[in-house]
Order: structure tokens, then sequence, then C-alpha cells
């Protein structure tokens, strides 16, 4: 749809549709003036699965935001984790979102607060609506602003529905869509005269980074007139302030709402130039300050392939030849430029500073990447964007043949012909594992002269090759596309080895999971209950939520079993660990409890018999367990515990209690344990709660502090339906990016039967 290739590029929102376009517009707009944000967006779905797009943005500059259009539903990112949980993520401030989000504050390390609502209608999911507003330091946000919030997603929801009712496009495609501001002002004559008093340059910006008023010192500096200026992005207006490296500081400007100073280099027209920038922003805008005078201390150490004008000053001599390795020779010309052989005005990276949270989050993210499959995608979202890249392909080393495991960005079915080469082949991806050296081509031409009759996929760009080797094992290759011819400096290389060594660890560890998950989570599927008995005056719901650190895969389980004497078993339980054996151990703890509930045993015989029975099978393996024998037609209840957490009891008026049953050690320590049984009743509208320690327990907190938060959601929560009070349980209760354990939870409601 909308789209915006450069930093200084508008978008194009000419072929968004129209209705589409005035339902997203609308409710940006909407939550924007709820809340009192200084910028809204709003992600949808789109055809690929798994992927939500920002699809329309206001209040700031749209271009700042790139490396967040596109955003991944299983990423640690708020947006992802308010689409995934259904529920919103209020951050109010930078410490509340560090400590839930850090590889968001990795990206924006910056003083802000940002809001986080689904768009949701029933069982619809649209997206997720994001407002940004200043930070309240230690201040959650109210009441008020929660519900105005979640009433503008309400409305873009019902919106979305009519419009695919009606046959329109709710999935999004391609680029964002910007919501043009009003034409910046100018400003009251006396402010003019006042400024223009001024020896130095200043410039007014509105909130999307257009220039308003310019006073005659900017003009006299940077040689332009105003009306030249004046309602252009000031990127495109000043490009040389559009560099990259400049990036980050205009982020933090723009989003921090506090003063940021740095020194730019201009163009061409002003070779060697460097001016002391100094924005300072408010809610209104943002007044930009320029200055000659430079401080040797500001102005950073002059660096021939890091400048950041340098690309429009680079060119080549043919006398001058590079390597395809580590090391390239470089010539300089007498205005301090670089000199590389065989193209002209190639692109080099931007400074480092300002690119150094991609390597930061990639970093992060690794260490949260589990699978071969969310490694690649790790690489694909965090190491293409902070290089430039466009292409990225990872081969895995199996019995000495390099095999394709991830490409992107490549013409279909290219890559296809290396698929499976030795490593007795000649070609650079084989080599640089072979090698353990990198290899980086700042061009397709000494690609092809360094390997006659490889391949090629295109003509122009450029490439890397980076061996993954962890602890000296080779694990595969890994190559880098770039769209057009491009430098390498000595800093990248070195960023670009190190993080190589830093994806061979993750792919590592990745392939010894791999196997073991496909195992473990086809054994838990086949155990877990796929479906729940329906009886008359009883219903019940279950809801079981992987871990999200290691193998996502544990011993948690639930169940409801139909006895022979028309009662109602419920059980849940929790074995110790995660993994294959935890989940075998699992199911042969589930059929065991099954069958001594089809036989008729009471309560105390079936949590007995269990506990003899993980002792015969497996010793030192140990589990938590409660057993419930309900009566539906006179609600009389017969528990049986063994070191398992509480149940809830919510009665109809609402009122909330922690149970207290009586209970015995966990299974599978005593051969001689009892477990005594508590009676209690279940009166109609009453709803009961067993789950595991997974919804309750955090590092660092007490589990009666989980406890308690748990009983006040189910005391807040409808009744009805039962399915809804499950979802909220377990998302808000058991919302968090770093779960280590797996939740279980099994509700049970009394709907009818004897007073």
């Amino acid at each position: 749809m909308a789209r915006a290739d450069s930093l200084g590029a508008a978008p194009d929102t000419g072929d968004a549709p129209d209705a589409t376009a005035q339902v997203l517009v609308r409710a940006a707009t909407r939550a924007l003036e709820a809340v009192g944000g200084y910028a809204a967006g709003i992600y949808l779905r789109s055809p690929t699965t798994g992927l939500l797009l920002l699809a329309v943005f206001t209040g700031l500059p749209l271009q700042l935001f790139r490396p967040w259009w596109r955003m991944q539903v299983n990423r640690p990112y708020p947006v992802a984790e308010a689409y995934r949980s259904g529920q919103a993520v209020l951050l109010p401030d930078a410490e509340s979102a560090m400590s839930r989000f850090p590889q968001l504050m990795a990206g924006l390390p910056f003083t802000f607060a940002s809001l986080y609502e689904p768009v949701t209608a029933g069982t619809e999911r649209f997206g997720v609506l994001v407002v940004l507003r200043e930070a309240t330091p230690g201040i959650p946000v109210g009441t008020a602003d929660r519900e105005r919030l979640r009433r503008a997603a309400e409305q873009l929801a019902a919106d979305l529905t009519a419009l695919a009712a009606a046959g329109g496009r709710v999935l999004w495609e391609g680029d964002p869509m910007g919501v043009p501001a009003p034409p910046p002002e100018a400003g009251a004559e006396g402010a003019r005269r006042a400024a223009d008093r001024l020896a130095q340059a200043v410039l007014s910006l509105d909130r999307e980074g257009r220039i308003g008023y310019v006073n005659t010192a900017a003009e006299a500096l940077l040689g332009i007139d105003g009306p030249h200026l004046r309602g252009r992005l000031l990127w495109e207006a000043l490009p040389w302030l559009g560099h990259p490296a400049y990036e980050d500081h205009f982020r933090a400007g723009f989003m921090s709402g506090e003063p940021v100073h740095f020194p730019a280099r201009r163009g061409r027209h002003a070779p060697g130039q460097w001016l002391s920038v100094d924005l300072y922003p408010a809610a209104d805008g943002v007044t930009l300050t320029l200055g000659t005078s430079v401080k040797p201390a500001y102005a950073p150490a002059s660096r021939t392939r890091h400048d950041p004008d340098a690309g429009a000053h680079t060119h080549v001599r043919a006398d001058t030849h590079v390597r395809a390795d580590t090391d390239t020779d470089m010539d300089m010309d007498a205005d301090g430029d670089v000199d590389v052989d065989g193209y002209a005005d190639l692109d080099v990276s931007a400074d480092e500073a300002s690119a150094l949270y991609r390597p930061v989050a990639l970093a992060i993210a690794l260490t949260e990447a589990v699978t071969a499959r969310q490694v690649s995608a790790v690489v694909t979202e965090e190491l293409l964007p902070a290089f430039g890249g466009r292409q990225l392909a990872i081969y895995l080393l199996d019995e000495r043949h390099l095999y394709l495991a991830w490409e992107t960005g490549f013409p279909q079915g290219f890559l296809n012909r290396f698929d499976g080469v030795s490593l007795d082949v000649r070609l650079p991806g084989v080599e640089t594992l072979t090698t353990g050296r990198p290899m980086f081509f700042e061009s397709m031409q000494h690609l092809a002269t360094a390997y006659p009759g490889i391949p090629l996929d295109a003509d122009v760009g450029a490439r890397a090759f980076l061996p993954l080797i962890a602890s000296g094992r080779p694990v595969g290759s890994c190559i880098l596309g770039f769209d057009s011819p491009r430098g390498f400096s000595p800093e990248e290389r070195t960023v670009l080895t190190a993080l190589a060594g830093l994806i061979a660890q993750a792919l590592a560890r990745a392939r010894r999971y791999d196997s073991e998950v496909a195992l473990a989570r086809g054994l838990q599927s086949a155990l877990l209950p796929h479906r729940l008995p329906v009886r008359e005056h009883v219903d019940t719901v279950g809801r079981y939520l992987p871990g999200t650190q290691g193998m996502e895969v544990g011993g948690d389980w639930y169940d409801v079993v139909e006895t022979g004497a028309g009662l109602l078993a419920l059980v849940i339980g929790d074995v110790q660990g995660h993994g294959v054996a935890a989940a075998a151990t699992m199911g042969q703890l589930r059929s065991a409890v099954r069958a001594f509930a089809l036989s008729g045993s009471t309560p105390e015989q079936v949590v007995s018999g269990t506990n003899q029975l993980l002792i015969d099978l497996d010793p030192g393996q140990f589990a938590s367990c409660c057993y419930m024998l309900l009566d539906p037609a006179s609600g009389s209840v017969m528990a049986a515990r063994a070191g398992h957490p509480q149940p809830l009891l919510r009665h109809p008026d609402g009122r909330t209690e922690v149970l207290d049953l009586a209970g015995g050690v966990v299974l599978g320590i005593d051969p001689e344990a009892s477990y005594p049984v508590t009676e209690l009743r279940l009166t109609t509208g009453s709803i009961l709660a067993l789950y595991t320690d997974g919804l309750v327990e955090k590092p660092g907190l007490d589990i009666d502090v989980g406890v308690e938060r748990l009983r006040t959601v189910l005391e807040a929560a409808r009744p009805s339906p039962l399915t809804e009070t499950a979802d909220r349980l377990i998302n808000e209760a058991g919302n968090t990016a770093d779960r280590p354990d797996d939740i279980a939870l099994l509700l049970a409601s009394r709907t009818g039967g004897d007073p």
C-alpha cells in the first residue's frame, strides 16, 4: 500500500483503499486524542501468516521507525505480545518497558510511554492499536485512559468488521501510510522578528519533521531561501541530515521530549564542515538550531571509511587492489577521501554508534531463539537492517555437505543449485567455513573475478560470506547480500565476524533442541485432552500455555474424567522439569489417574495409587497433583491434594477465596504418604479454578503474591462465558515475555442442579 523508500521521502498513499484508509486514519486520530498521546499507529495482520505490518502512523516522522514497520507475532515486543495475548500492554515509562521488553528499549533507549491495545472482535484478531505519549515515571496508566483506549480499539474493530462484511480488505500489504499533518505554522510576527535577530540558525519543525519557520541566520548558513524550505520534510530539504548516522539522535529528540545535541557533517557543497545540531522538542513541535562552532571534543575524529558523507565522495581508481578477505588495500586522495577500484559513488555504512542497537538487539534475541528457524528469523530481522542488507542465506553443515536452511531476498530457486554442496567444491560459502575466514566482496565484479564461472543472482551489489563456527566446531556459513556496491570498514568486519560467532552458537544450540522439540510436542499434543466432556449442570474449560524459555514443552496437565458412578473427576498436575522426559512422565501419570478414576477409586486412593506408580516408574522424579471428585447434580466435592497450589473458589456473589484443602507431600517422594480428603460444596453459579504454579510464580516474588493476584483477577472477571474468564486468567495473571514455566488452568462452573 503506502510506500516510503528513504528517510527523506514521504509515503505514497495513492494505492491505499479509500474505505480502509478512512477507517484507520479516523481510529488513529481518535486514539491519539483519547489518551493525550503525541503519536499513534495501527498494526494489521498481513497475508503472511504470523506477520503484522504497520498500516498507519501519525504524529512522528514515519521514516524514523522503518525498523518496526514489520513485526513477527512471536517476537518479544509489546505489539506482538498484545496481539498474541489479546490483552493490553501498558508501559508508562522506560523502566517498565526495559523490565518486560528489553529488545524494544535496545532499539529505542529513550524516555517515553507506550500503550498497546489489541483490536479484536470475538475470535477475530485484526491487529494492535499503538499510542506513544510522554512518560509518567512510577505512575501506572490510569483506569480512565485504559478504558478510553479500549473503547477506541473496540470502535476500530467494529469498523473493520463492517468493512470486511462489505467486502473490504482488512489485511495490510506493503508499507505504512502516513497521516498528513496540517501545514506547519510559521509563527507570530513578533516571534519571527525576535528569532531573526539571533546569529544562530533556527528552524521550527512540526511533529512529523516538516519545516515551518526558518530564521535569517539559517537561510544564510544553508544558502537556501526560507520559501524553498518551509513545508518540506527536514531530510528532503537538507539531505545530509538524513544520513543513517543521525537517525538515533532524531528518534531521541522526537520521542523523549528532552534536548539532544550532536555534530553533523554537511554534504558535498560544504566538504569538511561540521555543524553542531541541537534539538529542543515540545508537544507541538521541535526547534532545531545549527552552529558552526564545533569544539574538537564535540566533533568526531575523522575516519576515512566511516564518514557520514563518504558515500557522496568515495570514488574509484583502477590501480587499487581489493582483496576478498578481512584486509582491504585503500588509497586516500588529497581531500582525505578513500579511493577503491572498480566503481564510483558507493555508499558506506553509518556511524557504528547509530547502528549499535541492532547488534545489541540481535545478541539479546539470539539468547531467546530456540529453534534453527527462530535463529534464522532473528538474523533476518536484526542483522540485515543493521548493515543495510537485502539478501540472507544460512547453510548448515551435515555429513560434510552444506544444506540450505534459510533464505530471503534471493531470486526464487536461485540457491537450489548450491543446496547440499560438498566441502570439496570451490565456492565462497564453502571456503569461508573450511578456512574459518570471513570473505568480503565489495562488488559483484570482485566476486566473479575471484570465482570465475560462479553463477550470480545480480550484476550489481556486494556480498559478505561469514563462517559459522561454534567453540571450534563448524556449523555452517552465512551469506549477506547488498543491492549496491559498498565498502566494509574494519569496524564492520569485526562486528560481523563477532556476530557470526553468536549466530553459530545459537544455531548449534538450536539444532540440539529441534529433534527433541518435535518429539516432545508430538507427545504433548497426543497426551493433553483435545476436548472436555460435556455434562449437564457443569461447564468445564481448560487452557495450556507453554513456557517462553527452553523447550517450550513441559509436564503440566489437566483432565476431566467421567466416572462410571456419574461423577466428574477434575484433575490438574505438574511434573518436574521440561522436555521429552517430563512430557512422557506426564502422559503416564495422566493415564494412571484416568484408570484409577474410571475404576471407582476414592480421591485418596487415586492420589496414593498414582504416588506409588511414580515411585516405581521413575525414582527421583516427582510431581504435584490436585484431584477433585464432583457430583454435578448436588455440587458436593471431595478433594485430595499432593503438594499442589491451593485452588480458588469464586462464589455466586463474586467473593473469591483461596481454598484450604488438606494435603500430603508431592508424588514420588514417600511411598507411605497419606492424602486426606477435604469435602466442600459447589453452589450454582460458583467457579472452581485449578492451576499450576507457572500461573502464579515469578522469579524474585513470593508465590503468595501471585496467588493473591490471580484471586483478584478471578474476582473481577465476569462469571460467564467461562471461556472468556479462562482467557482473562491465563493472559492477565500469567502474561510475561520471560516465562520459564508452563501454565495449565482448569475451570469448572456449576450451572444447575440441586440448590
